[in-house]
């Protein structure tokens, strides 16, 4: 359904925004934990100390917070991709990118006995700015130069290496695995607020200005040519574009590990539903974002109850079969 209005566009991304508050006061209230809407309520106003009241401003609160905001940084990084490669599949999980500051993470946690917050985020900023130039060299080789195809296959092999690289680590050191298994496989299970809060300052950056460039974006759209026919300085827009997706990408999986295919779907249902102007499939795709995780990381609490599934195993069985549909239809990202 495409909205065509402004109108109609304010009122769904109001509806959105309903949506995803709804979504997060349930995150708080249901898991394994028995307690109720009520109890929640008053864990905020009303604290007795209780282990509920414990777990509901602690655990649960934290963690349904991080599952927005990564999935918004997810969904964002995956528009300015697609816009910036004119390729349907890219988004940091295809092209490498989280899987590079997933290896960087585990490199310094095996190799350097990294545990400091603040410096994980670094670390996976400069992951995934490894991954992203290894990925723009290898699909720049050849006659052709960079093509959709050969920077998918680029991708597809960064994201391969990186992985083989990471468990080859961790096949020689028993210890770390236990420590970052789970988190290599995605989760906002257990995760602390204070990690949210060191990445937020490069959430908000990333975001902020992926919004100001929305105009600029429209016209990269049209074709590197036309865009400078058009006086748009076409170099320095994509470099701020690829901070904008190394800041995101970085602290989403600083934050939660590699979470894959959020930001592969969500762009797509955002122009579905906005059209291609960038002003609106940015909002849209970060409340988009981060209704699928949250909505996800709910239903990942009940697949194997008492026991949870990493909410990255649901976004893979929520996006593969998209995945492939996007690849079989051959969309044009605009």
């Amino acid at each position: 359904m495409l909205l065509k209005k402004t109108w109609h566009k304010w009122l769904g991304f109001s509806s959105l925004c309903i949506l995803l508050l709804f979504l997060l006061c349930a995150s708080i209230v249901y898991g394994y934990t028995n307690t109720s809407w009520s109890m929640a309520w008053d864990s905020f106003f009303y604290f007795d100390g209780s282990n509920e009241h414990i777990v509901l401003q602690t655990v649960r609160l934290p963690r349904a917070v991080i599952a927005a905001s990564v999935g918004a940084c997810l969904a964002v990084a995956g528009v300015l991709m697609q816009t910036l490669t004119k390729n349907p599949l890219a988004s940091p999980g295809v092209f490498g990118i989280n899987a590079g500051a997933g290896f960087a993470v585990v490199v310094a946690v095996t190799v350097f006995q990294v545990s400091n917050l603040q410096t994980y985020t670094w670390i996976a900023f400069l992951g995934a700015a490894f991954a992203a130039f290894g990925v723009y060299v290898v699909g720049s080789l050849g006659r052709e130069g960079l093509t959709p195809m050969k920077l998918t296959l680029a991708g597809a092999a960064m994201a391969a290496m990186f992985s083989s690289l990471t468990q080859g680590l961790l096949v020689h050191n028993e210890s770390a695995l236990e420590q970052v298994l789970f988190w290599l496989a995605g989760s906002v299970q257990g995760r602390k607020l204070e990690s949210l809060v060191a990445v937020l300052p490069y959430i908000v950056v990333g975001l902020l200005v992926s919004y100001l460039l929305s105009s600029k974006l429209n016209l990269l759209s049209m074709g590197d040519d036309v865009a400078k026919g058009l006086g748009l300085k076409v170099g320095f827009i994509k470099l701020l574009s690829a901070l904008c997706i190394i800041l995101l990408a970085g602290s989403a999986v600083a934050v939660s590990g590699p979470i894959g295919f959020v930001g592969v779907v969500i762009p797509h249902i955002a122009r579905s539903i906005v059209g291609v102007d960038h002003k609106w499939v940015i909002p849209f795709s970060a409340g988009l974002g981060g209704v699928l995780l949250v909505a996800a990381d709910i239903s990942a609490r009940y697949i194997v109850m008492p026991e949870e599934v990493p909410v990255g195993v649901m976004t893979a069985v929520i996006g593969t079969p998209f995945f492939i549909y996007i690849a079989r239809k051959g969309f044009n990202a605009k």
